[in-house]
């Protein structure tokens, strides 16, 4: 009886810092009010859904977040909240949210902490799906497995597409900031300062908090990094496969994604931000997916982003903090660059030809090809690098030069395990973001086909949620991979170094020595020094020339 009585009385007094329990729920208070959340497991306790801002709806469409209002009844916090408004352009992806909505700006806490004062370290994860899919809901993030190792970890949701990344010279025009687009980045941000605010509440530390994410997430936590405005809210980095720095992934100008915006209001056929404010989530959204009618892209607005990311790393004016990023051996298939020509040699120098007519023999020499076999391993590391390996490979040498912080680098290289019978037939797009096969590619004949780890195939190692995965046949080998790499992670999150007892020693970068671990099934025995250097000079003076 004593105990029920105060638990009650509460529900009515409960001070900051101070949390209350039932068999099942559990209540503790934030800055805006009280939250129940549930005690899933015996040693994890759930919150989710938790507002981090007031809903970008109405006459927030397209402004940056603002801080949520405040309640006064307790507030549930056991489900999902909306994910923010998408197509489903990767088959991939499962979401346990509420359904797709602009009121999305939610975020979720899953914490070891029994008394909410353990003062643990912190991860939030931003997810992947190239700025136009994703949910902090999706099973493979889920919170848990990490949680159990000791740290207070977040799914954080963001604005996408053309509700998140939209510029347009009305909305830089009314702006405080003189800025418009980076929504989706500044609601990231919002989250952060959030965590700074709250999560000693639920037994963090604001001053251990990690963020990471892939693909999409990973361009993020680089983009944060850069960002004057985020820099200074996190202690540590995590990166898997992305960097906001190539062509394809680096923020265009603001006059440019403001003439984006305005090209895509003129194909919706409105004539002015109030008429675009007011059409239906729904039909900005159907408008904006067609082929070519939206392009989804940060931009250096002066307020987020003041100038490219290599300008802003090479001048050493980043986030100077521990960083631990690595891409897949075999992002995409060898196909993203022969498309539905078959691997010869002769079809791949033709291609070499088309992509690089001034440097083709020069390419050859970096991406060799004798033999039909070798034309899919250099095809599918020439696809790999253009598309995401080459930008993280530089966010990495950059940190390298102009920070001091311990910098470690990996390279994720487990294949695929065989499919469960039911899903065999299935052939769902990438995961994590961003699909660069193409679409009439000829199937490959059975002997030559990409070998190693796809885009975004880490994760539920990572996350250590295999188990969340019910497509594939996982084996002993995978759950022993994926105890590692979760262990390493857990560590870096800890301290800023993922070593630890019982793992292979991971040694950081240094300007002279460019060593990375293989994480794949021979983890312990392959710490490997890096041999593609000229590779990714080659494409570095590509690129940035």
């Amino acid at each position: 009886m004593k105990f029920v009585y105060l638990f009650l009385i509460s529900a009515f007094i409960l001070p900051m810092n101070t949390f209350a329990q039932t068999a099942e729920k559990v209540q503790v208070r934030i800055s805006n009010g009280i939250l129940e959340g549930t005690k899933e497991d015996k040693s994890i306790i759930t919150f989710k859904g938790i507002p981090f801002a007031k809903a970008p709806v109405g006459n927030l469409r397209w402004k940056a977040p603002e801080p949520v209002n405040n309640w006064t009844e307790i507030r549930k916090a056991d489900k999902f909240g909306g994910n923010a408004m998408q197509k489903k352009p990767f088959g991939d992806m499962g979401f346990r949210s509420s359904g797709g909505s602009e009121d999305c700006l939610y975020l979720n806490v899953w914490t070891p902490s029994k008394t909410f004062k353990d003062k643990l370290p912190v991860l939030v994860y931003f997810y992947g799906g190239g700025y136009v899919a994703g949910d902090g809901s999706e099973p493979r993030y889920d919170g848990e497995a990490m949680a159990k190792k000791g740290i207070v970890v977040l799914t954080v949701n963001y604005r996408l597409g053309v509700f998140g990344f939209i510029a347009h010279p009305e909305l830089t025009k009314e702006s405080l900031n003189k800025s418009s687009g980076n929504y989706g980045l500044l609601d990231q941000r919002m989250a952060l300062l959030w965590v700074q605010e709250n999560i000693k509440n639920f037994g963090g530390d604001p001053k251990k908090v990690t963020i990471a994410g892939e693909s999409a997430g990973s361009i993020s936590v680089s983009a944060q990094m850069a960002s004057p405005l985020s820099k200074k809210l996190f202690a540590g980095a995590i990166g898997e496969s992305g960097a906001m720095i190539n062509p394809t992934l680096a923020p265009i100008t603001l006059d440019a994604a403001e003439k984006n915006g305005l090209a895509f209001a003129e194909k919706t056929g409105v004539k002015s931000l109030a008429e675009l404010r007011a059409l239906p989530a729904e039909k900005l959204l159907e408008e904006s997916s067609k082929q070519g009618a939206f392009k989804t892209a940060a931009n250096i607005d002066g307020y987020f982003l003041n100038k490219n990311l290599v300008e802003i790393f090479a001048a050493g004016e980043q986030a100077q903090v521990p960083l631990l990023a690595g891409w897949n051996s075999a992002e995409v298939s060898f196909q993203a660059v022969m498309g539905r020509d078959t691997p010869s040699v002769e079809n791949y120098t033709k291609k070499l030809k088309q992509l690089y007519p001034q440097q083709a023999d020069e390419v050859l020499k970096l991406y060799p090809a004798t033999n039909p076999e070798e034309v899919v391993v250099s095809a599918t590391a020439l696809a790999s690098d253009r598309f995401i390996a080459y930008s993280t490979w530089k966010w990495l040498d950059m940190q390298v030069s102009t920070s001091k912080k311990p910098v470690y680098r990996y390279l994720f290289s487990k294949s695929k395990p065989p499919m469960m019978a039911k899903f065999a037939q299935a052939t769902p797009g990438l995961a994590g973001g961003i699909s660069m096969n193409a679409a009439n590619a000829k199937p490959a004949p059975k002997q030559l086909i990409s070998e190693g780890a796809p885009h975004a195939f880490e994760i539920e190692y990572a996350m250590g949620n295999l188990s969340t995965n019910p497509v594939y046949a996982w084996t002993a080998e995978d759950h022993k991979i994926s105890d590692t790499m979760l262990e390493y992670f857990a560590n870096f999150i800890k301290t800023g170094n993922p070593n630890g007892d019982g793992l292979p020693k991971w040694s950081p970068v240094t300007r002279n020595s460019v060593h990375y671990i293989n994480i794949g099934l021979n983890t312990a025995e392959v710490i490997e020094k890096e041999t593609e250097r000229a590779r990714y000079l080659f494409l570095d003076k590509t690129y940035l020339k």
